[in-house]
């Protein structure tokens, strides 16, 4: 399991400092149980108020310490505040203040950092780290094809508005509306836009730079990034159990948004023939409008599968009327939350509606589930792309002139899963990426081996 050589020696010290949403924490986290795993010591910087809220870091022999800095929302959070961009605003003025003491208080007790891995959508850790004389690296969550188009957005190499194709390194060329959508429909989020255009700010003087992909998945944009930057590719991040198992106690991600009602999603899973029910979930932080909610009930009634879906409780308002009272049957489940990686993972699931944020893209290629991809907004439409047509592990959904997923198109992507002709082809595809993915990780694997190059730099 943990490799010896690295526990001979006084342990390196590595702070983590993900941007305080679940999305972003968790590959992270299981980052950070990577290195413990290898002898490191790790702590994990947060925000008071995820640490005191929704925090539950597995409490293993892996254990990761917690450092809590304040955001300027340490009572309510991200969600208390007027806006994303007074959100992002005031995280950076009040953090970066903050983190200076943090660092300056562990140092002033006479503990050792030996490096700062900071997400890049917080590109003002690197500044305090170097500021303080610690060694920092950059931290992608998202795809490197994703992050590739970003960059090249950055530095003016590809003008917005688009026109009606994109070319980038690595990539085939991308219609405009397969870009992300802070490239191809500027407006509605200038916050988010900024942060993901500006990841790219002072990267270059960063000591490392981190993704949470795997070689073979992306290796042609991997090999150009690596003509840029120090690149360490050291994911997929998905806990242990999952992939090679070394880690014998990494069964779960380190937070939850909602407590799940596991048992019963196990359960209704179990009397479910393989790979015949179709899992549909879009993530902590996607909106459907009220017709897309409909589209998709209905879609999900008309497709005669039998169906796990998880409509989070702020979005169950939006079903149809008498929808939740007659879904809760033989053939379909309607649950707030669950467990995603045990659902995936079982053998009942033949196909994953998903949204496409890239930890679910993630986990369905590590998992071997061929999926729908319904990707509602930033990096999705670009993660979509790929999943069908770089790593044919599926097929996307089709929006009418009002941007709305239809139920006919729904139920025959599904068909196309879990009966056609090209949902053989996907699953074929997604058992190889799985294998692939298990590979990287385990010992000797490409993500390995890039995860103990950093240990022996630090």
């Amino acid at each position: 399991m943990a490799d010896e050589q690295h526990k001979t020696n006084k342990s390196p010290h590595v702070l983590l400092f993900p941007f305080p949403a679940q999305g972003h924490m968790n590959p992270l986290i299981q980052f950070g149980k990577r290195l413990t795993s290898k002898g490191v010591k790790t702590t994990l910087i947060t925000t008071k108020f995820i640490s005191k809220s929704i925090l539950s870091l597995n409490t293993t022999t892996n254990a990761i310490d917690i450092e809590a800095i304040s955001d300027g929302f340490d009572e309510g959070g991200f969600l208390s505040a007027d806006s994303s961009e007074t959100y992002l605003e005031t995280f950076h003025e009040v953090g970066l203040k903050s983190l200076g003491d943090m660092i300056k208080k562990l140092q002033s007790e006479g503990t050792k950092i030996d490096a700062i891995i900071y997400d890049t959508f917080i590109t003002w850790a690197l500044d305090v780290a170097l500021e303080n004389e610690i060694k920092c690296g950059a931290f992608f969550t998202q795809a490197c094809s994703v992050n590739n188009i970003y960059y090249h957005v950055h530095k003016g190499l590809i003008s917005v508005p688009l026109g009606s194709t994109v070319s980038v390194p690595g990539l085939p060329a991308l219609e405009y509306w397969e870009t992300p959508s802070f490239v191809h429909n500027l407006g509605p989020y200038p916050g988010w836009s900024e942060i993901v255009f500006n990841q790219f700010d002072n990267i270059d003087k960063a000591r490392w730079v981190f993704t949470n992909t795997f070689y073979k998945l992306e290796e042609e944009v991997i090999e150009w990034m690596k003509k840029m930057w120090p690149l360490k590719v050291i994911g997929p991040t998905l806990p242990s159990m999952y992939l090679d198992k070394r880690l014998e106690d990494d069964k779960d991600y380190g937070i939850n948004l909602v407590k799940a009602n596991h048992s019963e999603c196990m359960n209704w899973l179990n009397d479910k023939p393989k790979g015949s029910v179709v899992y549909v979930a879009f993530g902590s932080m996607a909106q459907l409008g009220p017709e897309q909610m409909e589209e998709l009930a209905c879609a999900l009634r008309d497709s005669d599968a039998n169906f796990m879906w998880v409509a989070r409780t702020d979005e169950e308002e939006k079903l149809p009327k008498g929808f939740k009272e007659n879904v809760n049957n033989e053939k379909g489940l309607l649950v707030a939350w669950c467990k995603q990686l045990d659902v995936l993972a079982h053998e009942s699931v033949g196909c994953f509606v998903t949204h496409c944020g890239f930890n679910s893209t993630l986990e369905a290629v590590s998992l071997g589930v061929p999926v729908v991809a319904m990707p509602q907004w930033t990096d999705q439409t670009t993660n979509a792309k790929c999943l069908e047509d770089i790593w044919s592990v599926g097929v996307r959904v089709k929006v009418d002139d009002k941007g709305i997923v239809r139920r006919d198109n729904i139920v025959s992507c599904i068909k196309e899963i879990i009966n056609g002709e090209r949902g053989k082809i996907a699953q074929l595809n997604a058992s190889r990426w799985k294998d692939l993915a298990k590979d990287a990780v385990d010992a000797g694997g490409s993500s390995d081996r890039d995860i103990d190059e950093f240990l022996a730099e630090v």
